[in-house]
Order: C-alpha cells, then sequence, then structure tokens
C-alpha cells in the first residue's frame, strides 16, 4: 500500500507521462477539497439510471486506502451519493471517490477528510431499487477500471494504472519526477525553457 500512496504525491500528469501518456480519464471533475490528492485501488460500483443500490452494497465492503469509483448506467441529473455516504466510505477509510456523475451536499463534503471527485452537483437524490453490479469493470471517461487497478487523483483530474503495470509507471513516473525536480532547479537559476530542453535549433539556410 505504501508504494500505491506513492502515486498520490506524483499526481495524475506525472503518472500518465510514466504511463506513456495512457490512462488519463477525459473530461473534468469538480474536487470536493481543494488541493486534495489521492491514489488506490479501485473498487468500482454500475448504478443503475437514477439509483444508487451498489453503491451501497459496495460501501459496506470498502478496505483502508481503496478508492471508490461510481458510474452511474445512464446520465441523468442525480446525485449518486452525498454527505451521508461519503462519511461511511471515510469511517472505512477509503482513500477518495471518483463519482462520472453528480454528487449533493457540496457544502458538508467540503468539511469531511476525504475527497470527492464528481462530474457535477445535483440536489436531487437517487432511488434504491435496482441492484447494479459491484466490483465488475467500469469505464469512465474513455478509460476502463477494473477493480485492482491504481486510481490517481488530483486537481488536473484521474488517471488509472493498470494492476498489471503498476510497479513499471510508478518507477518511470518517479524518475520523470526526478527529471522535473532538475529542470526545476535549472529554471529558478534563470535559465530559459528553449535551452534547459534542448529546443533551442539553428536558424534554417
Amino acid at each position: 500500500m505504501a508504494a500505491i500512496a506513492r502515486f498520490a504525491a506524483l499526481g495524475v500528469a506525472t503518472t500518465a507521462e510514466g504511463a506513456g501518456g495512457s490512462g488519463l480519464v477525459a473530461g473534468s471533475f469538480l474536487r470536493s477539497v481543494p488541493g486534495a490528492r489521492a491514489a488506490g485501488r479501485a473498487r468500482t460500483a454500475l448504478c443503475g439510471p437514477a439509483d444508487n443500490l451498489a453503491a451501497h452494497r459496495l460501501l459496506e465492503t470498502i478496505q483502508a486506502g481503496e478508492v471508490v469509483v461510481l458510474v452511474p448506467s445512464e446520465p441523468r441529473p442525480v446525485a449518486v451519493i452525498g454527505e451521508l455516504m461519503t462519511l461511511q466510505a471515510q469511517v472505512r477509510g477509503a482513500a477518495a471517490v471518483l463519482v462520472d456523475g453528480p454528487v449533493r451536499d457540496s457544502d458538508e463534503l467540503a468539511g469531511l477528510g476525504i475527497a470527492v471527485w464528481a462530474r457535477s452537483y445535483e440536489p436531487a437524490g437517487p432511488g434504491k431499487g435496482v441492484p447494479g453490479q459491484v466490483d465488475v469493470p467500469v469505464t469512465v471517461g474513455g478509460v476502463r477500471i477494473e477493480p485492482g487497478d491504481v486510481v490517481v487523483l488530483d486537481g488536473d483530474g484521474a488517471a488509472v494504472v493498470p494492476q498489471a503495470r503498476v510497479a513499471e509507471v510508478l518507477a518511470a513516473a518517479e524518475e520523470r519526477a526526478a527529471w522535473e525536480a532538475e529542470i526545476r532547479r535549472r529554471l529558478a537559476a534563470g535559465e530559459a525553457t528553449v535551452d534547459v530542453l534542448g529546443l533551442r535549433r539553428a536558424p534554417a539556410m
């Protein structure tokens, strides 16, 4: 788990660079807690239309350090979760919540110790009559997320690292972070990006 947590410090962009540009979730998210960053293994729920029974079933089994990933089967202007369910996730030690749809209770969510990434805020609540599916592959922003994949979240959005690539991508992302630290040092010393990045070219003849 310690290795997975290192992705949070690296962040979405650097993780994606380490993955060769793959795994970036398309579209923007609202982040309930400003400045929050998180990473953890995905636990997924595919919820029925305007329903969140699957999310309730998933939360009962969440383990510490996992990222709750909730995906509505159809887009509806109905919140998938709010303050109470998010509190449950926090108490069970979840690292974060990612919702490919609306949530509600934005003011209350901002005061919790766990961050939620969601597409929008909607006050309307969901039904609880469609079983949905728990711990199944889902697709968010064009990226397939399987249970156990690593989800990285920060102000840029989300990135996903498949289970089989975690060690490889982590090593490459940390190498990228070290390179960026050196670039940062040189820029702070007054150098120009065209020199630091080798972009200066002789004029064409």
